[in-house]
């Protein structure tokens, strides 16, 4: 058991325990409070039930910070604030400053939407009143971002919508109360290893080989859309025995291993090509643009990559990507030869150098016994040739595309690594 000072996060809306809304915030509060030292123990997830809420808020009590998100609105339903002084036995009052920010804001609002400012004033008000001795770290919207200390635990407690807490975080981490925790905080070495082609048994397997974690290092395996990442988290004076478990580890499973930096593979294509001067493009079928959506959801990714070619229907890959109806008629739009013209296709309508292709059958229909539901076939084209691949993908719809993604960027990935001594 780690002696870092520990923290719990608690997230709370309706709209994440009923599944309309995946959490963000939990594993980001979770990942930052590793990196600072901290030791997550836990995340919970309630609805906008006060007593789900304080109940939480309770359990949570005794750890020395509380991550909070969520419940920091203008409405009756909007209770954290309120919870949080009630668990940290902090009087509420108004804080002048804050309301005046929050009016601001709020006239704001009401002006633009043509409304009266009587509408919004008791929200500002509520809005404005914190615990008493809050460390206000700003405010995204109406919503303020709090710090509270009570008697054993430092609240941190901020907006539900992901890009504002984020953007609130930084001076949460540089207020006193959360810097004081942090002081008597040592960050642990973390070392990200990823692999792909090995299943998670094998990996599970070769760390056992290994000898195991354990004396300061742990370690965790994580299979994510056929990649496996292994995460290294090595407590200060365990550098030596991670460096050797490492080595032992990775030894039988070097041929797997894609980065060691936590570089994701599609930093690791825009990077094989920015060094190369080469540009990309994407035609797809049955993933519909997420290999595209993979590779600009990396910042500068607009230097390599020029565009796509979502080409669903059978008409777009003849009459846009050039695909010969004789090729269709003869293959299906499912096969090997498809993607290859699709792959050179592309290269050819949006003039670049490397052109990644993707077409199968991501189901639930559609399937036929030559050509089942997950049969999915790959391209990459270059300047010097091209090279394809073939899956049969487990899972439902949405797993069949998602894993149909990274294999087609992985399949770039090696085509680029195989070919740098021939690319100019």
């Amino acid at each position: 058991m780690s002696d870092r000072p520990r923290a719990v996060v608690v997230v709370t809306g309706s709209e994440l325990v009923r599944g309309e809304r995946t959490d963000r915030n939990g594993p980001f509060y979770a990942r930052e409070a590793l990196s600072l030292g901290l030791d997550p123990e836990r995340i919970v997830i309630v609805g906008d039930d006060p007593g789900d809420l304080e109940s939480a808020l309770r359990s949570a009590d005794g750890a020395d910070v509380c991550l909070v998100s969520g419940g920091l609105g203008p409405t009756h339903d909007d209770r954290t604030v309120e919870l949080v002084a009630r668990v940290a036995r902090a009087p509420l009052r108004v804080d002048p400053e804050l309301e005046s920010r929050i009016e601001a804001v709020s006239r704001a609002a009401a002006e633009r939407l043509g409304r009266p400012y009587a509408d919004f004033a008791p929200g500002v008000t509520k809005q404005a009143t914190v615990p008493e001795g809050a460390v206000v770290v700003g405010i995204a919207g109406t919503a303020p971002g709090l710090v509270v200390a009570g008697e054993r635990t430092v609240y941190v407690v901020m907006p539900g919508p992901p890009g504002e807490l984020r953007r609130l975080w930084p001076a949460a981490v540089a207020s006193d109360p959360l810097r004081q925790v942090l002081a008597r905080a040592t960050p642990p070495e973390r070392r990200v290893l990823r692999f792909y082609g090995v299943s998670e048994s094998a990996v599970a397997r070769a760390l056992a080989d290994a000898g195991g974690d354990g004396a300061g290092v742990e370690v965790t395996i994580c299979a994510r859309d056929f990649e496996i990442h292994v995460d290294f988290v090595v407590e200060p004076g365990a550098g030596e025995r991670a460096d050797v478990l490492a080595a032992s580890f990775v030894e039988p499973l070097r041929r797997y291993l894609f980065t060691e930096d936590q570089r994701t593979v599609a930093e690791i294509v825009l990077g094989e090509c920015r060094a190369r001067g080469l540009r990309l493009a994407t035609a797809e079928s049955c993933t519909g643009g997420l290999v595209a959506a993979r590779l600009t959801d990396v910042p500068g990714s607009s230097d390599v990559f020029v565009g796509a070619v979502v080409a669903y229907a059978n008409e777009v890959k003849v009459t846009q990507l050039g695909v010969p109806e004789s090729l269709l008629a003869a293959h299906g739009a499912v096969s090997a030869e498809v993607a290859a013209a699709m792959a050179d296709g592309v290269r050819r309508l949006l003039g670049v150098e490397v052109g990644i292709a993707v077409t199968g059958v991501a189901g639930p229909a559609g399937g036929m016994e030559a050509k089942p539901v997950g049969l999915v076939h790959f391209h990459v084209s270059t300047q010097e040739g091209g090279r394809g691949g073939e899956l049969s993908l487990p899972g439902d719809r949405e797993a069949i595309r998602a894993r149909a993604t990274v294999a087609a960027l992985h399949l770039a990935r090696r085509v680029l690594a195989q070919s740098r001594h021939e690319v100019v």
